[in-house]
């Protein structure tokens, strides 16, 4: 994914009850705008605005290019990466997964992602997928950062949206311009762009 994007800004005002419809993005995970070239903790904390004993306390698993993660200051995220966040998974495969916990050990098999130490701090992308308890917690932030979608997948999203959603929805903003239900659903608004910047409101 490039730096630099064919996309249109889509901003919605929802009622807080219609959360759950975007459970399925934040698992699978959606892009979002920061700088890179930093540690993960200066994503969280400075970037992302977490407080940092939730991170600290909450955040208990933390994989980056499909490998765990314990020491949040070592290491940089990097343009690409892919961040999935979860609060404590049960069982004993949790407590191997879990950053800093007493069965760490047990992940000789699990490949250690790649953490590069040096690159210039500089604007890049990352995914970003959440599990669990997260999703409900987390996800209301990303949202409103601003998340990037590809148009076939946002296109599939308006299509399987619920009547629920429609009288849920309070307001839409293309670019800033004020759309209605029939004029976003047409996506002609999109022109021939790829991507779709959305920043929801609840």
């Amino acid at each position: 994914m490039g730096k630099r994007l064919s996309v249109k800004s889509l901003r919605l005002s929802l009622d807080k009850k219609l959360f759950s419809i975007f459970t399925p993005f934040l698992q699978r995970g959606v892009r979002v705008k920061v700088q890179v070239g930093c540690s993960l903790w200066t994503l969280l904390v400075e970037q992302f605005r977490l407080k940092p004993e939730y991170v600290k306390e909450r955040i208990k698993t933390i994989f980056v290019g499909g490998g765990p993660v314990d020491e949040l200051e070592t290491g940089v995220i990097q343009d690409g990466s892919v961040l999935a966040l979860s609060a404590a998974m049960p069982g004993l495969a949790g407590a191997t997964l879990r950053r800093g916990g007493a069965f760490a050990g047990l992940r000789s098999q699990i490949p250690q992602p790649e953490m590069t130490t040096s690159p210039m701090p500089e604007e890049g992308f990352v995914m970003v997928k959440l599990f669990n308890l997260l999703i409900r917690e987390l996800g209301p932030l990303l949202l409103e950062r601003g998340v990037f979608l590809r148009k076939n997948d946002f296109a599939e999203f308006l299509k399987n949206l619920p009547d629920e959603f429609w009288r849920g929805c309070k307001e839409i903003k293309v670019n800033g311009e004020k759309k209605d239900e029939i004029q976003l659903q047409s996506l002609k608004w999109l022109g021939p762009v790829n991507w779709v910047l959305l920043s929801v409101h609840f």
